[in-house]
């Protein structure tokens, strides 16, 4: 939430998810997020059902992603690169702090080559 003199401006949760997820995908080696796992926190959680978990605290956001990831790429660097990724478009887009962005990886989606 930002104030200044001509009033103030609230972000959605859901515009920081969107956010968060596009923000993903476009690192490269991310074939796709996956659903939320387990729980009934589950359904308390914004964005539970698309792979990405954001909870705002203050002008803090802490988002956790849940990922899989094509087939012969570095999970270390992947994870590396979307972090910073989502950290940055958070910070320059909304103007918010970013807590932590964790990284939870899947699964890896191989080529089906029984087919």
């Amino acid at each position: 939430m930002t104030e200044n003199n001509h009033g103030k401006t609230t972000v959605s949760p859901d515009v920081l998810t969107t956010i968060a997820r596009l923000s993903a995908l476009s690192v490269s080696g991310v074939s796709r997020l996956a659903p939320v796992s387990g729980g009934v926190n589950r359904f308390f959680k914004r964005g539970a059902g698309d792979g990405v978990r954001i909870e705002t605290e203050e002008n803090t956001v802490y988002a956790d992603l849940h990922l899989v990831l094509n087939q012969d790429v570095n999970i270390r660097e992947v994870s590396r690169n979307v972090q910073q990724n989502v950290t940055r478009a958070i910070q320059e887009m909304v103007g918010m702090d970013v807590g932590h962005v964790n990284i939870h990886i899947e699964d890896i989606d191989y080529e089906d080559n029984e087919a």
